[in-house]
């Protein structure tokens, strides 16, 4: 086995419980020397402390495949491909899920920022993973203008049939450009139809003339399902789906048992 290139889903596999990566998953992982992509639901800014800690250098894909960039000097994002939701389309969303749903948490993104117009507990609850502070715009009108840049929207709700019903919602509203992802318990997020992780991995694969059998991945869920089927040793963390475990090479220790660095050394070296 020769691993030339390893992918890696952030929440729910790299990050423990509090979000983070633990010193000691850290070590195990820089000591394996094996280059990293993180493919990430999330941020830029929210992958930075994750970058830093893994000493990563190369190509990483944020917004599920929205945005694949590097990390220039002082720490500036590179895009090297960008694909946002339509600004009309965004404004459509954000009025229709204030409307209807007033009481979910509804923020968005573009590349370097996370707005709100309000901190409610949601917002609350996300920055006590990411350890980022949202952007507060002044007023509701503004804020449901959106970004022509917008890269993600993002509901939370810890009402799971109010999650159901918003996602009913907006299944119904047929905008064939966007893709609602289930990310967690409490989350839903929008992202573009065709901001897909396999798009991110494709292009690394590409770049680097990576065989499939010289790669391996590591994921929890099933908007991992496109990056663990295009690598030749999928990983699956012991907090996964069942279902998702069925599809892995082998199974690894939990998230908050630094199971990916538990799996490289123990599957991959």
């Amino acid at each position: 086995m020769n691993i030339k290139r390893i992918f890696c889903d952030m929440d729910g596999t790299l990050l423990n419980s509090k979000g983070q990566v633990s010193d000691s998953n850290a070590a195990l992982i820089r000591e394996a020397g094996i280059p990293i992509t993180l493919v990430s639901a999330r941020a830029p800014m929210e992958m930075k402390d994750a970058i830093d800690a893994l000493q990563l250098k190369g190509v990483q894909v944020a917004f599920n495949g929205g945005l694949i960039y590097t990390i220039g000097n002082h720490h500036q994002v590179q895009p090297i491909h960008v694909q946002t939701i339509k600004n009309k389309t965004v404004k459509q969303l954000l009025r229709g899920i204030r409307q209807h749903f007033p009481k979910v948490s509804l923020s968005y993104y573009d590349m370097n920022n996370w707005y709100c117009d309000k901190i409610d507990v949601g917002i609350l609850y996300e920055q006590s993973l990411t350890h980022q502070n949202p952007t507060l715009i002044e007023t509701e009108e503004q804020f449901l203008e959106g970004r022509i840049n917008t890269f993600k929207i993002m509901m939370i709700s810890f009402d799971e049939e109010m999650i159901r019903e918003l996602e009913k919602y907006l299944q119904s509203l047929y905008l064939p450009q966007i893709t609602i992802q289930r990310s967690g318990k409490a989350y839903l997020e929008i992202t573009h139809l065709l901001a897909k992780k396999s798009k991110g991995i494709a292009h690394v694969l590409r770049k680097e003339q990576l065989a499939k059998e010289e790669t391996a991945a590591f994921g929890d869920g099933h908007s991992d399902l496109p990056m663990l089927e295009m690598v030749g040793y999928p990983i699956v963390m012991d907090n996964a789906f069942d279902d998702i475990k069925e599809i892995a090479y082998k199974i690894t220790k939990s998230n908050d048992e630094d199971g990916v660095g538990y799996g490289i050394h123990e599957f991959l070296k």
